[in-house]
């Protein structure tokens, strides 16, 4: 699967699109108040089905709520779908004794999409057009699309600017997997990558570049009255702010992705508990974009033949010696020792560069038949990497 994704030129007719993303947005919310009513009724979870025959009776049968016409059913389907995926993960983290939160409800003119299937659009890929409810809207046609169209998404942003999301299926010819390098990466603040062949990457952090500029941004959008033009403009500024750096952000991680995966064969990473580090280091970990890095990383692999192995966040790569193996205890309980000394061989560490290093080991593990050796200067020369 692929997604394609194309922004639609700034029209009037787009003002359509938008009611029927508030639409959806009611949806949402009138789905929501029927699971809360009926949990507290019965103590039993509302199935989506039951919500999809509910709504279609309400559109029809009800003025008050005959607006729910104007959306596709499939698209109401999509909704329901979403707030069950949402119910279903909600009790999975509940039984595993994981704090969290049932879904709630959302402001309309902060919900984001709706997505249709099989009906309710039509592609014209040669003149850059798509239909969407019987109007044409052009989009930006960057590139052609490959495989067979699933699924359509109308998605917009903060700054009312509206994209087309094409999910299609491809048949990506099978990739061999490649032979050479591999190493170790360790995830760090100071320092977004430490490898253990010392090709370290310096951590951006692109939020704080721009926190500056964003901090005068709300103080600008403060003073502004409330419902005012101004006051909107400001918050249009201030919105352009945020994507600027969050688009900023996705750059770098794909081009680190794509450079890494072109220079070695296996890359080994540490499975790590983003939500929990959130907790300890706060908003620094969400700016880096750890989650969204590594989702890319696996992506850029699977094209160019690259391996991803994953060590299990509960190994202690942080108080392993690298060299002799001995395990120093109080590496985990003070975060602030960045350079130990090991008792047993005498060997000097940097806290990351050893941990990057124990996690090219562990990583490369997982490989056997001799193929992947790790060194101790953390590089692997080896020819076709096989699984176990």
């Amino acid at each position: 699967m692929k997604t394609f994704c194309f922004k639609l030129y700034n029209s009037e007719r787009n003002k359509q699109l938008m009611r029927l993303i508030n639409i959806a947005g009611l949806i949402y919310n009138h789905c929501i108040a029927l699971h809360k009513h009926y949990y507290k009724l019965y103590g039993k979870h509302l199935h989506k089905y039951a919500l999809q025959k509910h709504i279609t009776k309400l559109k029809h049968r009800s003025k008050r709520f005959a607006y729910m016409q104007e959306l596709d059913a499939q698209a109401i389907h999509d909704i329901t779908d979403r707030i069950e995926w949402a119910y279903n993960n909600f009790w999975r983290k509940r039984k595993q004794g994981i704090k969290a939160s049932p879904p709630g409800f959302m402001k309309v003119r902060r919900y984001k999409s709706f997505t249709l299937r099989q009906s309710g659009w039509k592609l014209d890929e040669p003149h850059g057009r798509i239909r969407l409810f019987f109007r044409w809207y052009r989009y930006f046609q960057s590139r052609n699309i490959m495989g067979k169209i699933k699924t359509v998404t109308i998605k917009r942003d903060a700054l009312g600017n509206i994209y087309v999301h094409l999910v299609c299926d491809i048949q990506y010819d099978t990739v061999r997997l490649r032979s050479g390098s591999a190493v170790g990466l360790d995830f760090g603040l100071k320092r977004f990558l430490t490898a253990s062949d010392g090709h370290d990457i310096e951590s951006p952090d692109f939020f704080t570049l721009n926190a500056d500029s964003i901090r005068k941004k709300h103080r600008k959008l403060s003073r502004k009255k409330k419902g005012s033009r101004n006051r909107e403009r400001a918050r249009m500024d201030l919105a352009r702010a945020y994507i600027k750096s969050v688009n900023q952000r996705k750059d770098f991680h794909f081009k680190t992705a794509r450079r890494l995966c072109e220079q070695y064969a296996v890359i080994c990473l540490e499975d790590l508990n983003i939500a929990g580090m959130a907790k300890i280091w706060g908003r620094k970990i969400y700016s880096l974009g750890f989650y969204q890095f590594v989702r890319i990383l696996q992506h850029e692999a699977s094209k160019l033949g690259t391996r991803v192995a994953f060590v299990d966040r509960f190994y202690p790569s942080s108080q392993l010696c690298s060299t002799c193996g001995y395990r120093n205890h109080e590496v985990k309980e003070n975060m602030n020792i960045r350079e130990w000394k090991c008792p047993q061989c005498g060997t000097v560490h940097d806290r990351d560069r050893n941990a990057a290093m124990n996690i090219l080991r562990a990583g490369a593990s997982a490989y056997s038949g001799g193929t992947v050796r790790p060194e101790k200067s953390g590089s692997v020369v080896d020819a076709t990497i096989r699984r176990r």
